[in-house]
């Protein structure tokens, strides 16, 4: 894990001095292509559940969407060529020299063994997405990062509150997720519950859940399109993860029913707010980052209502990194022709760009949970577990509020392939392959809503296993 570090750090180094299109190229096909190596070393060269300088393991869910993020981050970085151009060499070499040190640390805390670390390289990613959300250098952009660091470091801050909490209950000398849940069974109830409400209210802000799920979805805005596709997955899923770590070592817990109701409670009100937001935005990145924290509300939820929810939950997960980085991915390219994504104004994508077009159709018909969806089987498992454990409220609550993203979803997407455009576009600086390329994100993702491996299926139920 040292020198995987070593080497990607170096890489991003040798990326920030670069100064032409070529020198970012090959900076980043060996970037990319360490990441390759790094994974097939894992999966295949006897690095999987072995230990890295004691605080690194490489287990199935960090392998899982590890494997993922290097995707996306290889998708992001290629795609960010496009949209880069007319950028300075300095400013080129900043963003993707930050793109890479973010894919770094994320890796890091995938496979993190160590609470603090988990922590330090979480606080780590903040400051590398608040320099990519600065990219632009405008007043906006400026205000969206310093949003962007002050609210995700006061939730670093409280969550760090509530590992002192964590480690002050079960007497742990080692921070080690192994050590703290062989304590938890004999720990104060009150210290524990404390803890994981700290926790849960600061990784929110990583994870994009309530109550601090604000500051993501002004990054996703304020970023550019490709490093969106990035934050809203890779980074999502570490908040996501953090806190999934958190709810295994509690399992074994006399507090773990109290923290699944918790958990329901945080998954409903997150469903909520991206449900009704969805109705309120006039931007298509913010469109697409409230369905961020509705569809990591309906994970939560999986999470909270344990059994086969939990499996549901982690394959919902992994398969909205696909969709959602396709998606922003898509939006990148509509950038390029209307420059802005102001729903009320741009229009008539449908001839201007069909493949583009089809791309978006199709991602919300995925992203909706209608089959050939991997999110409609997971959704599905969800609402079933949620029925055998006779919690009508949930059900109810779920499908209500899906309803209401299905009709957001919906009119959002028809009015930007079939209303009439206002905005004056520029179809010659769009990249069309642009739209082939991530279509084939969304295809990946619908193939397995009509075929799951059982490789895969063992896998996720091997990372499910309480």
């Amino acid at each position: 894990m040292i020198s995987y570090f070593i080497l990607s750090i170096v890489i991003a180094i040798a990326t920030f001095l670069s100064r032409n299109e070529r020198q970012f190229f090959a900076t980043g096909v060996a970037f990319y292509a360490v990441q390759i190596v790094f994974a097939l070393q894992i999966i295949f060269g006897g690095l999987y559940e072995t230990s890295s300088a004691t605080v690194f393991t490489f287990d199935a869910a960090g392998t899982l969407f590890y494997v993922l993020l290097t995707v996306v981050s290889a998708y992001a970085y290629f795609h960010s060529e496009a949209y880069m151009i007319g950028s300075n060499a300095r400013q080129t070499g900043i963003y993707s020299g930050l793109l890479m040190l973010l894919t770094t640390a994320i890796t890091g805390v995938y496979f993190a063994n160590n609470i603090a670390v988990t922590w330090i390289l979480l606080e780590t990613t903040t400051l590398c997405s608040a320099g990519i959300i600065y990219h632009r250098r405008t007043t906006q952009t400026l205000e969206a990062a310093w949003k962007y660091l002050f609210v995700c470091s006061t939730g670093i801050a409280v969550a760090y509150l509530g590992i002192l909490l964590l480690c002050a209950a079960t007497k742990c000398e080692s921070l080690s997720y192994e050590a703290v849940a062989a304590a938890v069974a004999t720990a104060n109830p009150l210290y524990l519950k404390t803890a994981f409400l700290l926790i849960l209210c600061g990784y929110s802000c990583k994870a994009e859940l309530f109550p601090l799920y604000t500051v993501g979805v002004d990054a996703n805005f304020a970023a550019p399109s490709p490093a969106s596709a990035l934050i809203s997955t890779g980074l999502v899923n570490a908040g996501f993860l953090a806190i999934f770590r958190i709810y295994k070592l509690l399992s074994g817990s006399e507090v773990f029913h109290w923290i699944c109701n918790v958990l329901l409670l945080t998954g409903i009100l997150s469903l909520v707010i991206g449900a009704l937001f969805l109705r309120r935005t006039n931007n298509y990145k913010r469109f697409l980052s409230y369905s961020t924290v509705e569809n990591m509300g309906i994970a939560i939820i999986g999470l909270g209502i344990g059994g086969i929810g939990v499996w549901a939950a982690i394959f919902h997960v992994a398969c909205h990194t696909l969709i959602k980085s396709s998606l922003f991915l898509q939006m990148a390219v509509v950038r390029q022709i209307y420059d802005g994504y102001r729903i009320n104004r741009i229009g008539d994508y449908i001839r201007i760009n069909p493949i583009g077009a089809a791309g978006l159709i199709a991602g919300m018909v995925v992203l909706m949970a209608f089959p050939p969806s991997p999110l409609f089987v997971s959704e599905l498992m969800i609402l079933k577990q949620t029925i055998l454990v006779n919690n009508w409220w949930i059900v109810a609550a779920m499908l209500l509020l899906i309803c209401i993203v299905i009709y957001s979803f919906c009119s959002r997407m028809i009015r930007l392939c079939y209303q009439p455009n206002q905005d004056e576009l520029h179809p010659s600086k769009s990249d069309r392959t642009l739209s082939w390329s991530a279509l084939s994100l969304l295809i990946v993702a619908m193939i397995l809503g009509m075929w799951r491996p059982e490789i895969l299926v063992e896998f996720i139920a091997q990372i499910a296993s309480l």
